[in-house]
């Protein structure tokens, strides 16, 4: 029969949706076509087939050769399909057994020699194979990646030979073993900054509430430091989130590190960053920071600096956790469930305020510096503090005073958000604003506070129930079932930093 059938996996978005690569054989001048939407990297194909078909001894069959890949209205992009289409001519040209096709699925480049190169988006190809209960034909570098799939069949594969030899059931390749993670004991440890007491606690409530985070202080107050050190203090990775963020690194365009697969991501955009870099897209859309950032931290530093239109991206995703990505021709939605920590200075030199008297910004230029961030976006950072300069007598100091670890904050986090977990399935930040109203039950005494606050520093809904979620957290760090004015003006004196102008 001259008509063969190969299962094989696309790329939209996070997801690989399968395609049916459907190869016939006719009658008539030598020809071969590819339908079914390809881009130029899946019309380029065909050489890349035909070369390697023929400097692996296999025969090119001189006939009429018509691809499908079904189905027809889902963009087909990039070498994915060389391996898919190469075994289907094979097959349809009897040079290979069609049983032994229903069983598998196959993804990967071809050189023209027949070696096979990586791809992208493996890992989600794994996870999505492994559904249909069918083993993944990969090559061997893709191999380690979509082995991270638990249960999934992958095989992997060096070159075409090798893949034609298990189909003949002459040499079948091995079922690929995952390979043993290593933990990686370089992260920097939160011991090592010298004071900042204050922003310590703020940076441990961050992380057991996974909320969103602005500190702001002068040059050198160690602002950078204190971000770098959150994902050393988050609670591990739970299989799911680590698969989760895995995969979107998978389809970028970024080397896959297998052995920080497990870690919290750490992204740190320079503020030059665009607005495509930063929430993703392109012609062919690709995941940005926020998304590489998912389940992990986000740190813009030198906040101001930043393009307004830039950081006005950041609101939607923010309150929802994706980005959905709209072309003319398609639309990708990615995931964008991150922490954000972001860092600026209080005037453009950094010094306002400093006892030194340094600084000799005019009251327009603070204005002027601190309106590039707008009031929408700021409403949605639920803490916000300062960072005051270092005591010289503290730097200079040969044996400053001991710290708390990484590890010992890590611990209480750990507690904090396994309460929460064990409550509500998620973080405190994730929590509906009814929620966290059921949750976060004042008594009058907080209700007055609360009252006095809103007035005061004329905070929004938004702002209100952030302070809620804020003040949940420090009563689960505390291990408090109940909300105590004392947890409340904490969390208050967290978001309405006092930030009032020069006259």
């Amino acid at each position: 029969m001259a008509l063969a059938v190969i299962h094989s996996r696309a790329q939209a978005g996070i997801d690989a949706p399968p395609v049916t690569v459907e190869v016939h054989l006719a009658n008539g001048l030598p020809n071969l076509s590819i339908v079914g939407l390809p881009e130029a990297a899946v019309r380029e194909s065909k050489d890349r087939v035909r070369s390697a078909l023929q400097n692996t001894r296999f025969e090119f069959p001189a006939r009429r050769i018509t691809i499908n890949l079904a189905p027809a209205d889902l963009p087909k992009e990039g070498g994915r399909f060389d391996l898919p289409i190469a075994v289907g001519i094979l097959a349809a040209s009897g040079q290979l057994p069609q049983n032994a096709l229903e069983g598998h699925e196959f993804l990967g480049e071809l050189s023209l020699t027949g070696e096979l190169r990586p791809v992208r988006g493996a890992l989600t190809a794994a996870l999505q194979t492994r559904q249909h209960g069918r083993a993944l034909i990969v090559p061997v570098q893709n191999a380690d990646e979509a082995g991270l799939a638990s249960g999934a069949t992958v095989l992997g594969a060096r070159h075409l030979l090798e893949v034609s030899a298990h189909l003949r059931n002459q040499n079948p390749l091995p079922v690929h073993a995952a390979a043993p993670i290593t933990a990686d004991a370089t992260a920097p440890d939160l011991a090592e900054i010298r004071g900042q007491h204050h922003a310590k606690r703020a940076l441990e409530i961050a992380a057991a509430g996974g909320h969103s985070l602005l500190l702001i202080g002068p040059p050198g107050a160690g602002k950078t430091m204190l971000a770098s050190r959150l994902p050393g203090i988050l609670p591990a990775m739970a299989d799911q989130e680590a698969l989760e963020t895995a995969s979107v690194h998978s389809i970028s365009d970024q080397d896959f590190n297998l052995k920080t697969w497990k870690q919290r991501p750490f992204r740190a955009p320079h503020h030059t960053a665009s607005g495509v870099a930063l929430v993703g897209g392109g012609s062919h859309p690709r995941p940005g920071e926020i998304s590489l950032a998912h389940h992990g931290v986000l740190f813009l530093d030198e906040l101001p600096e930043f393009d307004r239109r830039v950081l006005e991206v950041l609101r939607e995703p923010l309150e929802s956790g994706t980005i959905t990505i709209s072309r003319a021709a398609r639309q990708a939605e990615y995931p964008a469930r991150f922490q954000l920590v972001a860092a600026m200075n209080p005037c453009p030199c950094g010094y306002y305020g400093d006892a030194s008297g340094r600084c000799h910004c005019t009251p327009e230029k603070v204005r002027a510096y601190r309106a590039r961030i707008s009031g929408p976006l700021l409403d949605r950072i639920d803490m916000q503090i300062e960072v005051p300069a270092v005591p010289r007598e503290l730097l200079i100091a040969r044996s400053p005073p001991s710290a708390e670890s990484s590890a010992v904050v890590r611990r209480r986090v750990e507690r904090a958000r396994r309460q929460q977990l064990k409550r509500s399935q998620c973080a405190n930040s994730a929590l509906s604003n009814r929620t966290i109203e059921r949750l976060c039950a004042l008594d009058q005494e907080c209700q007055r506070l609360m009252e006095r606050a809103m007035a005061r520093f004329g905070l929004s809904a938004r702002a209100y129930h952030r302070i809620l979620k804020v003040v949940r957290t420090i009563a689960d760090l505390e291990g408090s079932h109940d909300i105590t004015p004392v947890h409340l003006k904490e969390a208050i004196q967290y978001r309405c930093l006092d930030r009032q102008l020069p006259n």
